[in-house]
């Protein structure tokens, strides 16, 4: 009996503790530092017509158009900035030009750079469509992915491949040889430079590479030569549902805007979070809908030279446009 009254009183103690450890993580929840982003317009609708979208994913950005991964549709779709459909390319399959499932992408040079999840490669394609070449196959050797969900390319042509299934990250050089990996191949993991389902990856002018490691609701960060540098969201944050700044439910993408600020895509949260470089929590917007302004899992983000904020409203089957707020200044102009 003293054993079970000892143990009752020790379960008590434990919960007050972990109760009062709850609290005060509660109260080191930050406050938006700036100003917001207001809602400007959307494009998109459920089919495989032109301009319509079937499960989107991923966005990337030039000079003057906006390139959308059209996932299910096997197929890249082409916009100007205010969302008239200009053209399309791919087809599913597995030959070259042919995509699985197209997700995040990246434009260097003129090319765009597909990461093609189920074909487990990169494609790459003049911003026509034109087929260019291909890089990797399917494994868990280096220089090889096990779905490849999101790349991200360096001025020198270097690529970094968030490599989903092998839980790592690669760095290769543009012809697709080897260089060096973050995380080990096929096993999870939660300490620093560890990961949980990478999903996107994006690289700042400097250099620094942020990762979005998804189901570890984290953001880690690298220096190019694969340095840990530091990490938010994680291990409090922990698939958290709710309106907390600075904790995610599945961080799906990560884009470095030109002033260098992050913004996060919050997939469960139905939100677009903005962080400093060295992770401080500025704003968010968005919340749970279908209406103007509201997302259902965003899956993907970029950001423009203006500011302009371009979301991939997945569930929505949708792209959305924001600016920033009364009183924001442009992301190149901070």
């Amino acid at each position: 009996m003293r054993i079970k009254t000892v143990f009752k009183y020790l379960a008590a103690a434990i919960s007050f503790l972990l109760l009062v450890v709850f609290l005060v993580w509660l109260l080191w929840i930050p406050s938006a530092r700036e100003a917001g982003y207001v809602f400007i317009t959307a494009w998109g609708e459920k089919g495989s017509a032109a301009g319509q979208f079937n499960d989107p994913t991923g966005i990337a950005l030039s000079a003057t158009e906006v390139f959308v991964s059209d996932a299910r549709n096997a197929r890249i779709q082409v916009f100007d900035y205010n969302g008239n459909f200009r053209r399309q390319f791919g087809s599913k399959g597995n030959g070259p030009g042919q995509l699985g499932r197209p997700m995040n992408l990246d434009i260097r040079d003129d090319e765009i750079y597909v990461a093609d999840y189920w074909n487990d490669r990169i494609q790459v394609f003049d911003l026509d469509g034109t087929p260019q070449r291909t890089i990797g196959h399917a494994g868990s050797a280096p220089g090889e992915f096990d779905a490849a969900g999101g790349v991200a390319v360096a001025p020198n042509g270097d690529l970094f491949v968030a490599d989903f299934y092998n839980q790592r990250i690669q760095h290769l050089h543009a012809d697709g040889k080897f260089i060096r990996q973050w995380g080990t191949t096929r096993k999870v993991g939660i300490r620093a430079g560890q990961f949980n389902y990478p999903t996107d990856v994006d690289i700042a002018t400097d250099g620094t590479l942020y990762v979005a490691d998804a189901y570890n609701d984290r953001v880690q960060v690298f220096s190019a030569t694969g340095q840990f540098l530091r990490k938010w969201g994680g291990l409090f944050a922990l698939n958290i549902k709710g309106p907390f700044n600075a904790w995610f439910m599945t961080v799906s993408s990560i884009a470095v805007a030109p002033a260098g600020n992050v913004f996060v895509t919050d997939f469960y949260n139905n939100r677009i979070q903005k962080f400093t470089a060295a992770g401080v929590f500025l704003s968010a917007f968005g919340k749970k809908g279908d209406g103007p302004g509201q997302f259902d899992r965003p899956m993907g983000v970029t950001v423009a030279a203006d500011g302009t904020v371009f979301v991939v409203d997945f569930g929505n089957h949708r792209i959305q446009k924001w600016r920033p707020g009364p009183g924001r200044a442009a992301e190149k102009a901070e």
